[in-house]
């Protein structure tokens, strides 16, 4: 129980982190934080194993998943945010009184 607790609590910290290095309006709340947090540290953990190595990734996790982190919000940013008046191939037009 206290390691899914410990899980919850850093990956919201590493989410919280990762949306103040990248500023900017995000469309997520906070489960979206927490999320973004703990799917950035297991990537981390994982980019990190494959780059350099585990003694790197166990003497810096933070560092990890914090980077991993950042990179999911990027996606997630990628995903979420409208490119013009375009979506799902309609345009939308503004209400005239």
């Amino acid at each position: 129980m206290s390691a899914i607790l410990q899980l919850i609590l850093v990956g919201l910290i590493i989410g919280i982190i990762a949306r103040l290095v990248l500023p900017g309006r995000d469309p997520i709340g906070f489960l979206g934080t927490l999320a973004v947090g703990v799917a950035g540290a297991v990537l981390g953990w994982w980019a990190g194993r494959a780059l350099v190595g585990v003694g790197s990734v166990r003497s810096h996790p933070w560092l990890w998943g914090i980077l991993g982190a950042i990179v999911v919000l990027l996606i997630v940013r990628s995903l979420t945010y409208r490119r013009g008046a375009r979506r799902w191939g309609r345009r939308y037009r503004a209400w005239r009184w």
